[in-house]
């Protein structure tokens, strides 16, 4: 069906293919970047946590404003951000003027969020998770192009700054085409549309409780994006050090892993329309990350890292953090920036420490994957604990609207 926002979007969508690239430059230039900051790539994983605090710094407030001022302002402000994070990183030449550089790009990173997932689910309210899984779609092609091409400046020695170039370039021009020809629906609009529509016809408005519901929704907000990102920062050091590939075959299960996610959305996209809801792919997806990451921990030979890579891909990085924000705005159906300041700045959270945690681990990387592995099982834990209290809750205002119905009968 025709869509009037569907070129805006693309553009949106566009925005994440680099931000996929941006979550992994600095890992994926670690060596290049140590020497150019004279340092370890210990120090390179300190810079990657800035990431996160930038992300903490704004995401909560962005998400509640882009409710009060409209997304429109907010993904534009994101994409001028990550200009400076792009451009910043090629002219410091020490980890302190890095550091700032990469609190911007967290910065930038909740911008776009706070922005981008709650315009999507406005644009497209008859299928927002599979618009939102979108999303990780386009990160997981960002993320398996990045490293190949840069395989191929480190094979033919040349300069590592053309990655960042290339992210330059390209979010120049998509910026161009956000403040000119950009179109946004009225923030909230489909959450009032919802709601006058159920008070039309007499039916309950399914919403959570804050303090429970919220709760857990936090906890897999952080869980989540721990779990594929720790994967994302560490997996090419863990097949070179631990099973003893080569550097373009370790370079190379990023990029199975992005293989495997960009699939995982194609499945979801077409379960979807096959009616089955988002709530049904979280325990599943999370139970598939938790066996994958452990079978690399007890088998870290090169074939079982390739065919984990790409099943850990589908499973932890294939829009199931997506998903799970989709499925939270089923419980608070209003003020989608709000939530998703909250869920995110869970992530970002994550995004801070974890880096922290691992970066201190560096020189054990079969401890940061078995540090991996409980972070999975956590998951998967809360991830049962939503479905519960989402078919809990479904029930119980089922039961309230037929017995509505019986009772005006």
């Amino acid at each position: 069906m025709k869509n009037k926002y569907m070129p805006t979007a693309i553009s949106l969508y566009l925005n994440y293919f680099i931000h996929g690239m941006g979550v992994i430059i600095l890992a994926q230039n670690m060596e290049a970047l140590a020497k150019h900051w004279n340092t370890t790539t210990g120090g390179v994983a300190v810079v990657i946590s800035s990431l996160g605090i930038g992300r903490l710094i704004v995401l909560l407030v962005s998400g509640w404003l882009s409710d009060k001022f409209g997304r429109k302002p907010f993904v534009i402000l994101g994409v001028i951000t990550y200009l400076l994070f792009f451009g910043g990183i090629l002219l410091s030449t020490s980890i302190a003027v890095a550091y700032i550089f990469g609190i911007l790009a967290g910065i930038a990173n909740s911008f776009l969020d706070s922005g981008t997932y709650p315009a999507l689910m406005e644009m497209f309210p008859e299928s927002k998770g599979t618009a939102n899984v979108i999303i990780k779609a386009f990160i997981s092609v960002g993320q398996f192009g990045l490293p190949l091409f840069v395989s191929f400046l480190v094979a033919n020695s040349i300069w590592y700054g053309w990655s960042f170039v290339l992210c330059i370039v390209v979010l120049l021009v998509n910026l161009i085409f956000m403040v000119t020809a950009g179109k946004f629906p009225v923030a909230n609009q489909d959450a009032e549309v919802e709601e006058k529509t159920a008070e039309a016809e007499d039916k309950p408005v399914s919403k959570g409780n804050l303090w429970l519901d919220g709760t857990l929704f936090i906890l897999y907000g952080y869980v989540s994006q721990a779990t594929f990102y720790l994967v994302s920062q560490w997996l090419s050091q863990y097949g070179t050090k631990v099973a003893g590939m080569g550097d373009a075959s370790s370079r190379a299960l990023i990029s199975y892993y992005s293989i495997g996610s960009i699939v995982c959305v194609l499945v979801t996209a077409a379960l979807a329309k096959r009616a089955v809801k988002e709530i049904q792919f979280l325990g599943v997806y999370t139970l598939i990350s938790f066996v994958s990451l452990l079978l690399m921990y007890l088998f870290p030979t090169a074939l079982m890292c390739s065919i984990m890579s790409f099943v850990v891909g589908f499973s932890a990085a294939g829009g199931v953090m997506q998903l799970g924000l989709t499925v939270m705005s089923t419980f608070f159906p209003s003020g989608k920036g709000t939530i998703t300041g909250a869920f995110y700045t869970a992530g970002s959270i994550a995004s801070f420490t974890i880096p922290l945690f691992t970066g201190m681990m560096s020189d054990n990387l079969a401890g940061i994957f078995l540090f991996d592995v409980i972070i999975a099982l956590i998951g998967f834990v809360l991830a049962v604990l939503i479905t519960v209290r989402y078919y809990r809750l479904f029930e119980k205002n089922q039961k309230g609207a037929t017995t509505h119905e019986s009772t005006s009968r």
